[in-house]
């Protein structure tokens, strides 16, 4: 392995004129810095020079707050595992989407309460792991807004305008009432702005105060944004902001993997009973009174849907594989995919899908699923997706059009987030 001096060494015996010029900026230890992003600073030309393997060593982290920020700010390579997850949890959603399509038979809502009791959740937890390094300074806060409020601002007018022109819905404009999928964007963005209170309290206390609030939600339930569901799925935000990469390496393991699939199999043969009490539950949106149960049986049931949920996310995500597979390439399209597949959906019923699919339960339960991971699979096609992120991410594009030689801000990552456009011509992967 080469050192640092290995390095310098090599650098003085250059020729002439071929030794990379070091900006004033490009200060070594600026890649050790909490927030730092390793695609940042190895954007610079003297970090491009230099090997991956070259690195000091960075001081041992003496509290337990210091590791913390040491891991979130350690560069490291692009973990398959986590694009994997991405693409896996974003055609979830599509499949659960494309099942309003289907009619209510008793094997749809099986399938169905089987579905949300844990594939939302899981969604959650992983944008939580994943929003670790936010931190209130003015390049995140900026990177927040162009990423998930200025895509809310543009998709919720699209698809209204296109609800209202195709369908004839006569859906309301206000952006204060999010349409259908709308609704994690605005939860998103709450998350991210309390993300580094709940990083600055012990675990306990986090998840305490997390489910709490979503206990609360239930009671007051704020519509405003539809923070209800923001409320109520904290509690897996939290969980997810709370994890290391070594508890995530224990999903891993084989006998937990068996312990997944046993436990979904469990959460799969029980969904019958799950559906006793209200579905409403698994939206985490509505309060008990709405429901229709008392406030001592409301608190009860959402503490229960809570913690079924948090077993099959754990459940879900322990199988999914580590290593590279058809997936892995399709992760970072995951925003693509979240934002275009309501249009998709809201157009097979205007088709007159959901009158074919009276006609054949059967079949229909069988096939949409399948309509669906295809309809996922095709929007995040590299040849595609990097087309349609101009409207996902739109203030990205014009700075990759405006500036082309300015590096670009680490995007805030979220198992929804858009294309790094930049790098699919040269590539043809998503990063």
């Amino acid at each position: 392995m080469k050192t640092v001096s290995d390095m310098s060494l090599r650098l003085l015996r250059a020729p002439r004129g071929s030794r990379p010029s070091r900006p004033p900026s490009c200060d070594p230890s600026d890649a050790f810095r909490p927030g730092t992003s390793g695609a940042a600073f190895r954007s610079a030309p003297y970090f491009r020079m230099m090997p991956t393997t070259t690195t000091a060593p960075a001081p041992p982290p003496t509290t337990a707050s210091d590791a913390a920020s040491a891991e979130v700010s350690r560069p490291s390579a692009r973990d398959p595992w986590f694009d994997n997850a991405k693409f896996a949890l974003v055609a979830l959603v599509v499949v659960g989407h494309s099942l309003v399509l289907t009619p209510g038979t008793t094997a749809h809502g099986w399938v169905y309460t089987f579905l949300y009791s844990w594939h939302v959740p899981a969604f959650v937890l992983v944008t939580g792991y994943l929003s670790r390094s936010f931190a209130y300074t003015p390049k995140r806060l900026w990177t927040l807004v162009c990423t998930v409020a200025v895509p809310y601002v543009v998709f919720s007018e699209l698809l209204v305008l296109f609800r209202n022109t195709v369908g004839h819905e006569g859906l309301s404009t206000s952006l204060l009432d999010p349409k259908w999928p709308m609704w994690y964007l605005t939860a998103l963005f709450a998350w991210r702005l309390v993300t580094p209170l709940f990083k600055a309290m012990p675990l306990l206390v986090a998840v305490g105060v997390a489910v709490a609030v979503s206990l609360v939600g239930g009671i007051v339930a704020p519509h405003t944004f539809d923070l209800a569901r923001a409320a109520g799925l904290l509690p897996f935000f939290v969980v997810g902001l709370k994890l290391r990469r070594e508890h995530l390496a224990l999903l891993h393991r084989s006998s937990v993997r068996f312990a997944g699939l046993f436990a979904l199999a469990v959460i799969f043969v029980a969904a019958p009973s799950v559906r006793l009490v209200s579905t409403e539950y698994l939206y985490y949106r509505s309060t008990y009174a709405e429901i229709g149960d008392p406030v001592v049986a409301g608190l009860l049931i959402r503490l229960g849907v809570i913690a079924l949920g948090l077993v099959g996310a754990f459940a879900f995500l322990s199988l999914v594989p580590a290593s590279r597979t058809w997936m892995t390439r399709l992760g970072a399209a995951s925003l693509v995919v979240y934002l275009f597949h309501g249009f998709v959906i809201k157009a097979w019923t205007y088709l007159g899908v959901p009158d074919w699919a009276d006609a054949h339960p059967g079949v229909s339960l069988l096939l949409m699923p399948v309509a669906a991971v295809g309809l996922a699979t095709l929007l995040a096609q590299p040849v595609l997706a990097v087309r349609l992120n101009a409207l996902v991410d739109p203030v990205g594009w014009l700075k990759q059009r405006l500036w082309p030689s300015m590096p670009e801000e680490p995007l805030a990552q979220s198992p929804i987030r858009p294309v790094p456009v930049q790098q699919v011509p040269t590539s043809g992967l998503l990063r």
